[in-house]
């Protein structure tokens, strides 16, 4: 499936997963924006969900230790707020009603990533 310079521009919000057989080792979670150009919203979402499993990878950590990266879950697939790529452009929003449990997670806020 190839895309147009003519198609839209989405957001998708991909969620991602490390495992490994170590019970000691605890699992990560991580949060991608990805940008994707398709000529529908179901389009966008099959290119969202194909790009996620194409970046699921493994590796052998300092211990020799297998970690997985998976494609956990499409979170979101949305149209661009904008369609250019310019100083300020607004790409995706979203809205919650509990700001104390988005400042618990948050890292960058202060949250641990526990």
């Amino acid at each position: 499936m190839e895309s147009s310079q003519n198609d839209d521009l989405y957001v998708a919000i991909l969620l991602y997963e490390s495992s490994s057989q170590d019970p000691f080792i605890k699992p990560m979670f991580q949060e991608c924006f990805v940008l994707i150009r398709a000529g529908s919203d179901e389009e966008a979402r099959v290119r969202a969900e194909q790009h996620g499993k194409d970046q699921e990878t493994f590796y052998h950590n300092v211990a020799g230790q297998e970690i997985r990266w998976t494609l956990r879950h499409v979170v979101d697939v949305n149209r661009a707020l904008s369609d250019t790529m310019e100083d300020g452009a607004e790409l995706y929003a979203r809205h919650f009603t509990n700001y104390d449990a988005y400042h618990a997670f948050e890292p960058l806020l202060g949250g641990t990533i526990d």
